[in-house]
């Protein structure tokens, strides 16, 4: 009786954790204060564990010396009813903190994909405002220029009868129309003086163009790469909520639940699927069903793991992609020659790479935080078990 109403006690305890875990998380929440908060928590469930823990083991270990003096058979069978009972109990709490720390586990891991989100929209915002194609190309194609044009239009007016139009797919590629243009002005009847004085005049918007033009096309093409990757990874984010909130019964997606702060609506389903597991480990003949409410649990967090891998890749590759961006564009020898006649767009543009590289350095990237001790933290694994 007396081992009962300490089964009924744990059990109380077990259900209402003295503290709860919840997932909204503060403004400036970071990843290193998530996972020091969570092995707070877990710390503080498994010493409010050590005293029942302490009372069954002093009683099994009490049975068991009364065993070795047991007078009759009876008395020995019901010492052996009561070692097994304490044994169950025993077993019953070590499930029953399995369950606390497991609750605790995914409520930081569903603060963890929150935070991932955030961070995923930012980036989403990072690249719809990168320079456009059209823009990158017109920067560094001489057409775009007043004074390229003007240029042209002389040279048009007095090789009327000897000088030959581009067709228009000609005419629009950087190339051809430099060597048309150029070609057409040695050919002129303008001056030495009056050649050397137009030359002059477009020199740096030649130079810009045949030195940064492809350039500029691979900064905005491995720009698209890195769009169409971190879209890619915004959808499995996604994905990875649906399949982590699936086993406890939510239904709305990350976007529905972040747009209508639904956030307490998911831990009341979590605090519903958690009863259903504390009800199955208190009843052994359930206990298959409680081992399957656990597991769907792990699978969910270990499904984390496996994303914020593929997050930290990403991002560590978009940090190196505009460094070389930055190397690229800084390899331009003439810019403070032709400061002035290039586009002031250049400048804004090496600007924005500089500021990528600090969000992909800093604001994009989550802590620096060991693999292994991620995993230990978060799933309860230590490598050196």
């Amino acid at each position: 009786m007396k081992a009962l109403i300490v089964f009924t006690l744990l059990h109380s305890a077990c259900v209402n954790p003295a503290s709860a875990t919840e997932i909204n998380a503060p403004p400036g929440l970071s990843f290193e204060r998530i996972l020091e908060a969570l092995e707070i928590e877990i710390n503080r469930i498994q010493t409010s564990y050590l005293p029942e823990y302490k009372t069954l083991q002093i009683g099994i270990a009490q049975v068991r010396s009364e065993m070795q003096y047991a007078q009759s058979t009876e008395q020995l069978v019901k010492l052996i009813y009561r070692k097994d009972h304490l044994l169950e109990l025993l077993d019953i709490t070590k499930q029953s903190e399995y369950a606390d720390i497991s609750k605790v586990r995914y409520l930081k891991g569903l603060q963890l994909i929150r935070l991932l989100y955030e961070k995923m929209l930012a980036l989403d915002h990072h690249f719809e405002a990168v320079t456009t194609l059209g823009e990158m190309s017109a920067m560094a194609n001489p057409n775009t220029y007043p004074v390229f044009n003007e240029l042209k239009g002389i040279l048009k007016q007095e090789n009327k009868k000897t000088s030959f139009e581009l067709p228009s797919l000609l005419g629009d590629n950087i190339y051809t129309s430099i060597v048309h243009s150029v070609v057409s002005l040695f050919n002129s009847n303008q001056t030495k003086k009056e050649k050397e004085a137009a030359i002059k005049e477009i020199e740096c918007i030649l130079d810009f163009s045949l030195n940064m033009h492809q350039d500029l096309n691979t900064i905005y093409f491995e720009t698209a790469f890195l769009k169409s990757s971190s879209d890619g990874l915004l959808e499995g984010l996604e994905e990875l909520f649906r399949s982590y909130t699936l086993p406890i019964g939510y239904k709305k997606s990350l976007e529905q639940c972040r747009s209508l702060d639904d956030w307490d609506a998911l831990k009341e389903a979590l605090d519903n699927y958690l009863s259903q597991m504390h009800e199955a480990i208190a009843d052994a003949s359930k206990s298959d069903k409680a081992f399957k409410l656990q597991v769907n649990l792990e699978f969910s967090i270990d499904r984390l793991l496996q994303f914020i891998t593929q997050y930290n890749s990403f991002i560590d590759q978009g940090a190196k992609f505009y460094k070389k961006f930055a190397i690229m564009l800084s390899s331009y020898e003439n810019e403070a020659f032709c400061r002035g006649q290039i586009p002031g767009e250049f400048a804004v543009l090496k600007e924005k790479i500089n500021n990528s590289i600090d969000k992909f350095n800093n604001a994009y990237k989550p802590a620096e935080i060991n693999g292994s001790k991620l995993k230990e933290v978060l799933y309860g694994l230590n490598e050196y078990d």
